[in-house]
């Protein structure tokens, strides 16, 4: 038992310990390191050097949520409310009508390229329609980028609060999937209220549990320093995990409750930054490690060319036309708009 426990552990450790490293070099040649993180978990995977068997789906949705919701946090915490003054219309139009347009686009592809039915074509859209928040974040935090404000706050605020839109979409049609072979329709209105229970309680658990962060990281503000910082990001997924379980995103609320209490009072909030940085670059990495253990590059063959046409698609067509929709009514310059897309 000690063996399994020790091996494991010096398993996980070096993999972590590789991708700092390799983080190094990658910087230095530009290479994408969210994506030098999934190869080597694709390479400590089944099919690579060290071969390990992980085929758990339930464990690798745990770390993303997991680390998700930890990255969300600390980008809320670091986003100023100005930042919503200048950019919470396009940002918010994206989130929802954007989701909706790129998922369309994608499902028509998929339809004509692949002869799909309607609805598994739509969903395989809807599923791809939102922006990753983690990639974003870390793109605009770590990769050096200088952009103006409005940019820069309308790319955080949609990657933080696009999923309630995908997931209702994705929940819909596989509804619509089910009804379809039991020769029914089944669409209601109970999916229309779902979503509007996620967003709503999303965005008001999520701010009252930012004041509640600031309420007790005040009153905690003399425990030990150490403890400060584990205590934040303990609340914070407490508001997470809470909103989750009444029916609300988690994630949403996880941004709004970071986004609340970085804009109020609180004590030591440079410990906690600090911190956050930290426990969000171990995130990043646990959660595309995870990824690339998980998946398996032998199954790729059958099926490269068509994700890459789709892909393909999704970048160069469906996300840019979606965007420059959303944004025309916005005055952004065509520069912004095609970076954005």
């Amino acid at each position: 038992m000690l063996d399994v426990i020790n091996l494991t552990v010096l398993i996980g450790a070096g993999l972590v310990i590789l991708s700092v490293v390799t983080s190094l070099v990658s910087q230095r040649i530009g290479a994408p390191l969210l994506l030098v993180f999934l190869g080597i978990g694709l390479l400590a995977g089944e099919d690579g050097v060290l071969g390990i068997q992980f085929d758990s789906d339930t464990s690798a949705y745990f770390v993303g949520s997991l680390a998700l919701a930890i990255i969300l946090f600390d980008s809320g915490f670091d986003t100023s409310f100005s930042s919503y003054r200048r950019a919470a219309a396009p940002a918010l139009t994206l989130a929802t009508l954007g989701v909706v347009l790129t998922a369309g686009f994608v499902g028509v592809a998929t339809h004509f390229l692949f002869g799909l039915p309607w609805i598994e074509s739509l969903m395989l859209g809807s599923i791809v329609a939102s922006t990753d928040a983690a990639a974003v974040f870390f793109l605009l935090r770590v990769g050096g980028l200088r952009l103006r404000d409005r940019v820069k706050s309308t790319l955080e605020i949609e990657s933080g609060a696009n999923d309630p839109m995908a997931i209702f979409l994705t929940a819909t049609l596989v509804e619509l999937a089910i009804a379809q072979g039991e020769n029914g329709f089944g669409l209601n209105f109970e999916f229309i209220l779902a979503f509007v229970q996620q967003i709503g309680l999303g965005i008001i658990l999520g701010g009252v549990g930012g004041l509640g962060i600031t309420a007790a990281l005040n009153r905690l503000r003399g425990v030990d320093a150490g403890l400060f910082p584990i205590a934040g990001l303990s609340l914070a997924l407490l508001v997470f995990s809470i909103t989750g379980l009444v029916g609300g995103s988690g994630f949403l609320a996880a941004y709004v409750a970071g986004l609340v209490a970085g804009n109020r009072r609180v004590a030591f909030s440079h410990r906690l930054k600090r911190f956050q940085v930290g426990m969000t670059w171990l995130a990043q990495i646990g959660m595309f490690l995870t990824l690339g253990l998980l998946a398996t590059p032998s199954e790729f063959g059958g099926i490269i060319l068509p994700a890459v046409a789709l892909a393909f698609v999704l970048i160069f067509f469906a996300r840019p036309l979606a965007v420059w929709l959303c944004l025309l009514p916005f005055a952004f310059k065509w520069r912004e708009v095609l970076f954005v897309g």
